[in-house]
């Protein structure tokens, strides 16, 4: 049997931009994808925590130290720029996992506070 485990949080970031007019996405700082050990276009879901909306959609990078986290597509209207939300990556396994899941926690202008979470097999 396989199981769904959280693989990486990054938690209460601020939403920056909404663009319902994109075709769909989360765009979110590189450096961010990075400390949560996320690929482009894995697959994400995203919790926020100012209104209660959860919605499921995939990560592309934006430009590095921009702090940039923005909310694409129809999913443009289920959040509000300033929202705090957490962005949550899953994967499956078969046996439990030897290492907790990556927590990444940000600042107000979505900066990694220090120290800087490892990277699973770093």
């Amino acid at each position: 049997m396989r199981r769904e485990v959280l693989r990486a949080k990054l938690h209460r970031a601020h939403v920056t931009r909404c663009d319902v007019d994109y075709e769909g996405s989360c765009l979110l700082d590189a450096d961010l994808l990075d400390a949560m050990d996320a690929w482009p276009y894995e697959a994400v879901e995203i919790y926020d925590i100012t209104n209660g909306a959860r919605f499921k959609t995939y990560l592309i990078p934006g430009a590095r130290g921009s702090g940039e986290l923005c909310i694409n597509g129809a999913a443009a209207k289920l959040v509000n720029v300033g929202d705090l939300v957490i962005l949550c990556c899953y994967g499956q396994v078969s046996t439990p996992p030897a290492t907790p899941p990556i927590i990444v926690l940000v600042d107000e202008r979505n900066r990694v506070r220090e120290p800087a979470p490892t990277p699973r097999g770093a």
